[in-house]
């Protein structure tokens, strides 16, 4: 798997514990504040980086719009003109920075807006001789680790908020000249001009003026409703519905408001995060802080419309932060008032309070697939009728509406939307050509988990528990008989009666049952197994063909595996319940009783340039080893599912850090060489969001891999009949996995590209596909708590969410039907192994909870029950500064997945930190793997954590915080319940900023980066730069739009047909098959996009 770093804004700073020195502007007579736009680039994933620096300039009084993660130069530009923002931030770490960062600076000034500061980090991703020339193109600063180490993190927000604090109205308007341009620019300056009262009375009355002689009425729309309720998403599918029905054609403005902090001053502007409508040239868009304002809106909110008006839009939206039960002043302001709420209102008699009910002209219970959406429908209905009094007219006829704005094409929001325009057309909106009627709509699917199955993780945490309450009463049984045996021996030998002896014997023995006391009388022979061998181990033990002991240099005969010497009946039940042997249940110490011989778990990395100089990297790699583990990185135009282009933001990311794969061409490229129906040869890919078509790729490529050997070996074409043979032969023999896990992609804020319902949906198609073809030896999808790790989450959290994610795909699957035995062994997990004492029993608990939870609460069959454990050791904690002290690092971490017995293994280069890992680098990550298993003595060993007391309670002390972890996702309706709240991105957060803070301030020593440094050697480290090279890039976007061309006719053709599988409800990956033969990624990535949604983005 690639190293997905999570490369922060600086590397070394300090956070202090209190904000203590907010940013004052330098205009006291204006009251003003500092707006900035804060983003991560384009095709750059976890975003938590840049969350900490937003998160701190709203601390010191500024006001932030937040963009999220993967943002284009166009849309951050857009953005900061529209919301007039003084300041950009963004991180940037996929590479590619260099011509993102000037294209942004080009095209500021292409718009007129030169003077907005542009801020920058990628931790040591941008290099310092880059960083020089990003500063002289026109980037105010790139803040590197240096910095970081020298300023301080609130030293750094220092810096940027007095290198930004300006006012851009300082020339204020003098005429309304330009409100109407497309751009927005002059609007968005009229705007500030109003907000911050500097607008003169002689351009206002100029402004109403013209608002007031318009011949059109442009309708206002409120939104408001309770917080949390979910208006931004319903403003956003709204807004897109008028963008259909219109034909892009109606003029639509939005100015959404979000309360000021009065402790600060500062503002989280955070609507404008969770639109993706909002990109067409007919819509603005344009964020608020109430700052101070006595309601929910602020006090200029007429002039601001006027001001709107004036600009000749066609719709005003005016969004609203939550409100409480007694706030209606929306009401007075807006033509059409909308009233957003959820089911969870409490009683019926609480409806009665809410002041909105009375005035609101349409009412949404949106988050509708929550528990009581039924009954909540219908007590507000019968509210709306009473404070209306409207009795001649039945409950169902009330403007009352249940909506999942969180669902892609829902049916509920379409209504809502008739109703809403219904009202604003009887306001003087043009009823227009009604195209969102014509528009086929998708058939409404269930949801990914039935509503009665929310507290699936309860139930998986109280398995764990019983089931070791359960080892507790066995393990006294075994031991009471044991006791009894021993005085019925002594008695015997003495020659007295044992009757009453006998009978507790017979008694505690029904209660153990036969197979447990079997497992008891066994343990000496099971010992002896292990211990008794002929030469070098080749006996007749529990596996004959494997050597159970290994020879040492100085003549020690060590066993493979050690088993505990306990001679107390009870602790040995114990631990055969809870322990075991590796190969046997609950799997702890490992899923086979040893590993294979002659094939280290090693994975060859590579993904760099093109699919030719990766696959050259492949053959390097792999050349001394029988085994071919290829675990493939890709570039982040791939890994966000776009083809390759000329545009800037996207060009230098080609080819850099990850290989460019558009077509099915560049996968066989990529893997020319290499049979991938060979039992040796296994591909990892890290891939997320699109995984479904690059998956497509790597089957097509398998088998038409099958297909050039039969025409080699037969010269001739195959027969139908003998095609539908290779190709089942290649399905059912090909090896890997695909990583698609979109739920950790999700909650560490990484390549999400569809709405979460439908990449679900997607995945269960992958699934339902493998059974039916028989797949068994690919995983359909390795579920990842590396990126979790990387995002900042502390190892139980890494180790909670991910099984608990694992549990989701479990659940969501047997409620589309699957049998667990048909899919859980196409189930794998993909964790990070960090510096902290749990990362040493990651694989231990995982294991346990998973055997002892598929045996016990879904009757999952031996195979079902191997939970497949593959580590990569940690890229959070591969350091810009001393980089050859990684290697330190990644060797400790390897040393302990090799010890806990991972299935694979992947060990990180040292210069990641900076690069694309260069041939040296990554020859020495092998090598670390390598020492560890072929020089270091004990790694021969099976099971070398068993029997170590920390090691048995570190095991215990985790599974109890993991199980914990359960019940309260469990508490907020399982993991996508939790999910919709943000639980999991917030916790994620919060211990990332924890790990900074303690990092930043030297409480927790990290050598060569807050201790231990090098004060003699200043200058940076020579790194070898590995970026996509000039022809690479031409090659590629060469051979794509020739790809193109060649299929362009069965292009059209191929990507209806998945339409209509998804639009039909159909299985979208057996159509998805025959696309990828004939589309780019890009254009199916657009399919998709058009009718499963994109993802919306969130804090």
């Amino acid at each position: 798997m690639g190293v997905r770093r999570l490369v922060h804004f600086t590397a070394m700073s300090s956070i202090p514990s209190s904000v203590s020195q907010p940013g004052a502007p330098i205009r006291p007579d204006i009251g003003y504040r500092i707006r900035f736009v804060t983003a991560a680039s384009l095709f750059d994933g976890h975003d938590a980086a840049i969350n900490i620096i937003r998160r701190l300039l709203q601390a010191s009084g500024a006001e932030v719009i937040h963009l999220g993660h993967n943002r284009s130069v166009a849309e951050i530009v857009d953005a900061a003109i529209q919301e007039d923002a003084q300041g950009i931030a963004v991180s940037s770490y996929q590479g590619g920075h260099t011509e993102f960062f000037s294209y942004m600076i080009d095209m500021l000034r292409q718009r007129n807006r030169p003077d907005i500061r542009v801020f920058g980090g990628g931790g040591g991703v941008i290099v310092d001789e880059e960083i020089k020339a990003l500063h002289d193109y026109g980037v105010s600063r790139i803040y590197s680790p240096g910095d970081g180490q020298h300023l301080g993190l609130q030293g750094m927000i220092d810096d940027m908020l007095e290198r930004a604090d300006f006012y851009p109205a300082e020339q204020p308007s003098e005429s309304i000249e330009g409100i109407k341009a497309s751009d927005g620019v002059q609007l968005a300056r009229v705007l500030t001009e109003i907000e911050n009262d500097t607008v003169s009375e002689f351009l206002m009355r100029q402004i109403r003026t013209a608002a007031a002689r318009r011949q059109d009425h442009a309708p206002v729309l409120g939104i408001t409703g309770t917080g949390g309720s979910g208006k931004s998403s319903l403003t956003d599918e709204l807004v897109l519905r008028f963008r259909i029905d219109y034909g892009d054609a109606l003029r639509i403005a939005v100015l959404a408001v979000d309360p000021t902090r009065r402790k600060t001053g500062g503002a989280l502007l955070g609507d404008r995060i969770r639109m993706n409508a909002i990109d067409g040239a007919n819509i603005f868009f344009r964020s608020f802080a109430t700052r101070g304002a006595a309601g929910e809106v602020p006090e200029q909110l007429d002039d601001l419309v006027a001001a709107c008006r004036c600009a000749e839009f066609d719709l005003v939206i005016v969004e609203t932060p939550g409100i409480g039960q007694g706030d209606a002043g929306i009401t007075s302001r807006v033509d059409t008032s909308l009233y957003v709420m959820t089911p969870e209102f409490g009683a019926a008699s609480q409806l009665e309070k809410i002041e909105m009910l009375d005035y609101a002209d349409v009412v949404a219970i949106n988050k509708s697939d929550r528990k009581g959406a039924q009954d909540a429908l219908r007590d507000v209905r019968k509210q709306v009728q009473r404070n209306r009094g409207a009795f001649a007219e039945t409950p169902d006829q009330m403007p009352v509406y249940t909506t999942m704005a969180a669902r892609f094409n829902d049916s509920g929001v379409s209504a809502l939307y008739q109703a809403i325009k219904a009202s604003l057309t009887t306001q003087g909106l043009s009823a227009g050509p009604g195209l969102l009627g014509q528009a086929r709509n998708a058939v409404q699917h269930p949801q990914s988990l039935p509503g009665d199955r929310e507290r699936y993780l309860s139930e998986v945490a109280d398995s764990v528990r019983r089931y070791h309450e359960r080892v507790g009463e066995l393990e006294t049984l075994a031991r009471h008989r044991q006791h009894l045996k021993t005085s019925i021996d002594l008695l015997d030998s003495k020659q007295q009666l044992t009757e009453s002896l006998q009978a507790l014997v017979a008694e505690t023995e029904t209660a153990l049952g036969q197979d447990l006391i079997d497992q008891i009388e066994g343990f000496d022979a099971l010992r002896r197994q292990y211990q008794e061998s002929g030469s070098e181990g080749e006996g007749d033990g529990p596996e004959s063909e494997a050597r159970l002991s290994y020879t040492s240099l100085s003549g020690t005969r060590i066993p493979r595996v050690s088993l505990p010497r306990y001679h107390d009946a009870g602790d040995r039940l114990r631990w055969q319940l809870l322990e075991n042997v590796p190969g046997s249940f609950p799997y702890t110490a490992g899923v086979f009783p040893f590993k294979r011989e002659n094939e280290d778990p090693t994975r060859m990395f590579a993904g760099e340039g093109d699919a030719a100089r990766t696959n050259q990297r492949f053959r390097l790699l792999s050349a001394d080893s029988k085994a071919k583990r290829l675990s493939t990185a890709f570039d982040s135009v791939t890994l966000y599912g776009a083809d390759p282009a000329m545009r800037p933001d996207i060009y230098g990311k080609v080819g850099t850090s990850g290989v460019s794969i558009a077509t099915l061409e560049d996968m066989r490229t990529l893997y020319h060489g290499f049979d991938l129906c060979d039992p040796a040869t296994s591909v990892s890919m890290t891939i997320n969001g699109p995984a479904p078509t690059v998956l497509a790729f790597f089957l097509n490529t398998a088998i038409d891999q099958q297909v050039d050997r039969f025409r080699e070996k037969h010269s001739r074409e195959p027969s139908g009949e003998e095609m539908g043979q290779i190709r089942s032969f290649a399905l059912e023999n090909v090896r890997g996995t695909v990583q698609a896990d979109i739920l950790k992609e999700d909650q560490g804020q990484n390549t999400c590209l569809f709405s979460t319902d439908f990449s679900l949906r997607m995945m269960g198609d992958i699934q339902q596909y493998f059974i039916d073809n028989r797949v068994r030896n690919f995983y359909s999808v390795s579920i990842s708590g590396y990126h979790i790790a990387e995002a900042g989450a502390n190892p139980i959290t890494q180790l909670a969410l991910t099984l608990a994610n694992g549990f989701t795909y479990l659940e969501s699957y047997l409620a589309r039907g699957m049998a667990v035995d048909d899919f859980a062994p196409n189930l794998s997990f993909f964790f990070s192994n960090g510096m902290d004492p749990e990362y040493t029993v990651l694989g231990r608990v995982a294991r346990r909870i998973w055997a002892i939870t598929l045996r016990e609460r879904y009757g999952a069959n031996l195979r079902s029950q191997k939970l497949k454990y593959h580590i990569q050791t940690s890229g959070r904690s591969l350091h810009a500064q001393e980089m050859s002290f990684n290697d330190i690092r990644t060797t400790l971490q390897a040393l302990i997945a090799v010890y806990d017995n991972c299935n694979s293994l992947h060990t990180n280069a040292h210069d990641e930190a900076f690069t694309t890992p260069s041939a040296e680098s990554v020859r020495r990550a092998l090598a670390i793997q390598m020492i560890i298993n072929r020089e270091w003595g004990l790694a021969r060993n099976e099971n070398p954590n068993q029997g170590s007391f920390i090691i048995e309670e570190l095991t215990d002390l985790v599974e109890q915080a993991v199980l914990a972890e359960f019940d309260r996702l469990a508490e907020r309706g399982g993991v996508l319940g939790a999910m919709e709240t943000g639980y999991q991105r917030g916790k994620i957060q919060e211990e990332s900023l924890y790990y900074e803070t303690r990092k930043h301030d030297g409480s927790y020593p990290i050598i060569g980066v807050n201790t231990f440094l090098n004060d003699e050697d200043d200058s940076s480290p020579v790194v070898e730069l590995a970026r996509g090279t000039e022809s690479e890039k031409q090659g590629q976007l060469e051979r794509l739009k020739a790809f193109q061309s060649r299929h362009e006719d069965a292009a059209d053709t191929a990507i209806e047909a998945v339409k209509e599988a998804a639009l039909g409800g159909h299985n979208v990956f057996y159509p998805l098959m025959e696309a990828a033969r004939v589309c780019s990624l890009g254009q199916l990535t657009q399919a998709f996009f058009e009718v499963g949604g994109k993802y919306r983005r969130g804090m």
